[in-house]
């Protein structure tokens, strides 16, 4: 909902797409919905993490993208805190290849519900690494279709490209 209006905001993909929001809102089956952020432990989290994979991307061969529009399928669009691209970033201002990895950064308002619908979404569109972070805390899950298990080693890391992100020094730095 925008706005605190009690009532969903029904729009089409077309004026979705059109539309500049502020914040940015995903779009679900019609309906604009509103994202958690703004805070300065979500802020300051997200800054680290696209610093260490931005500060990498040569190395790594990926892209990093911030609150990067990304079309799930036809009538669903979200906007992931950060989405990782292998190889190439894609050609189209809004994306519509599944990205390399996801990752969400939770707010404090933010519902295990509402983030596993996004998780469902992510996999649905085939991204292989979703990786959901609390600031507060400083836990981190690792996500797929079946499960959503906290990591315990301390690093997020993917297989190809071999991304091993330090993941307690991250959280560190926030000190």
């Amino acid at each position: 909902m925008i706005g605190g209006m009690a009532s969903p905001v029904l729009v089409s993909v077309g004026e979705y797409l059109a539309t500049s929001y502020r914040p940015d809102c995903d779009y679900i089956d019609g309906e604009l919905v509103e994202r958690n952020m703004g805070e300065k432990d979500h802020s300051a989290l997200q800054t680290e993490l696209v610093t260490w994979l931005n500060s990498r991307k040569n190395d790594l061969g990926i892209r990093v993208f911030v609150e990067q529009r990304v079309r799930i399928s036809a009538s669903r669009f979200r906007i992931p805190d950060i989405c990782v691209y292998a190889g190439k970033a894609p050609a189209e201002q809004v994306f519509t290849t599944p990205p390399l990895i996801c990752i969400e950064i939770l707010s404090p308002s933010d519902t295990l519900r509402s983030f596993q619908q996004r998780v469902d979404d992510y996999v649905a569109f085939g991204v292989p690494h979703i990786w959901l972070v609390d600031p507060v805390s400083r836990r981190a899950w690792v996500c797929s279709g079946s499960a959503m298990v906290e990591e315990q080693s301390g690093t997020l890391s993917t297989a190809e490209p071999a991304i091993a992100l330090p993941f307690v020094e991250i959280m560190t730095a926030l000190d």
